[in-house]
């Protein structure tokens, strides 16, 4: 007699994967209520973002202390949490003059996936080995992996490499007591549960995870003095808007007029920290040199003040 086969049964499904009552009946609501219950979604992923305030903290510090020399950032994920992780990473060059090589951004399925989906790439634990050690990604480094499951094979090959090889490794996911929270130094849970459409984790799973990734890098280049006053003054004018945003800070902080602002931003060679330190009346080479002894932070080099 044939014995039956008894097939294995499922892996549990993570919070981000159950269906929710709430929900159930989404396709046959009228229009107005479908948009009130996914903005009301949205407002959850805020609150889990909220609830996760110390651990990003404390996961930012650690990025600041690791980055204050000249450690790399290192984003890793795949499908919609990688292109949201390399969205904030490419977002930093620009807005902060983050210099491209402190900046290592790995998505499975390469820069294809930014623009489709690739089959099987994120099962590719080989693959996620073999591009941290192409990177060399080590002890001066941090790595921020973002998998709203926690399960992603590729992006916790990402963080377990990265972590035995001395990086800081810091791990974003949906669902607690996951590999990537369990694996990282610092763990960040976005308990953002069920979505309005069951799995589909670019909705409430991906907006908290938006989030999150926008206030980590933001505290982070604030920490490191690429923020003063509130303005952006490591800004890089990549197009006119950013241009006349730049003479507008150095207007703002020192208050002369449109002339002078151009000049010294000219001199400056675009460098919106040194044109402010040239129109306080600092030669070229003066301005560096209090740049530099100050660590680049604009208030310490002006008035001895962070």
């Amino acid at each position: 007699m044939v014995k039956a086969h008894t097939p294995t049964p499922p892996l549990p499904a993570g919070d981000t994967e159950r269906t929710s009552p709430r929900f159930s009946g989404i396709d046959a609501w009228e229009p107005r209520d479908a948009l009130d219950a996914m903005i009301e979604a949205q407002f959850a992923a805020v609150a889990a973002v909220r609830s996760a305030r110390g651990a990003i903290e404390q996961a930012t510090r650690a990025l600041e202390a690791r980055l204050g020399g000249r450690g790399r950032l290192v984003y890793a994920g795949a499908g919609t949490s990688g292109r949201l992780a390399i969205q904030d990473g490419a977002e930093l060059m620009p807005t902060f003059n983050w210099p491209s090589e402190r900046l290592v951004m790995l998505i499975a399925g390469g820069q294809k996936a930014l623009v489709q989906a690739v089959e099987g790439a994120e099962d590719e634990t080989a693959k996620a080995a073999e591009l941290i050690e192409r990177h060399e990604v080590g002890a001066g480094d941090g790595l921020i992996a973002v998998a709203a499951s926690g399960t992603t094979p590729f992006t916790v090959a990402c963080l377990r490499v990265a972590r035995r090889r001395g990086a800081l490794t810091i791990g974003i996911a949906n669902n607690p007591g996951t590999p990537l929270l369990e694996e990282a130094e610092h763990a960040i849970l976005l308990d953002t549960g069920p979505e309005p459409i069951a799995g589909s984790t670019r909705m409430k799973a991906g907006t908290a995870q938006r989030i999150a990734l926008n206030l980590i890098s933001s505290l982070l280049m604030i920490r490191l003095g690429r923020v003063y006053q509130g303005l952006m003054v490591d800004v890089q004018a990549t197009n006119i808007k950013l241009a006349r945003r730049r003479e507008a800070i150095v207007h703002r902080l020192t208050g002369r007029g449109e002339q002078e602002v151009r000049e010294a931003l000219a001199r400056a060679d675009g460098n919106v920290k040194l044109a402010v330190l040239l129109v306080d009346g600092c030669e070229l080479a003066a301005a560096k040199a209090l740049l530099d002894r100050a660590g680049g932070r604009l208030g310490a080099a002006r008035h001895g003040q962070p």
